[in-house]
């Protein structure tokens, strides 16, 4: 059915797959929103600063 070499691209291949998968998973799960929520809550405290200069 496969030769060795075959055997060991597809365990290559399916190992680089699962890897992608899961790097996109953490991304998607924690890292983005994460960079959201911290870049909101500093504009948040820049635009508070403005305020309180033209005050």
């Amino acid at each position: 059915m496969f030769t060795f070499e075959q055997y060991l691209g597809f365990l290559a291949f399916l190992t680089i797959l699962t890897i992608g998968f899961w790097l996109m998973i953490f991304l998607i799960t924690f890292v983005i929103p994460y960079w959201i929520v911290g870049s909101s809550i500093e504009r948040i405290k820049e635009i508070r600063a403005e305020r309180k200069a033209k005050d």
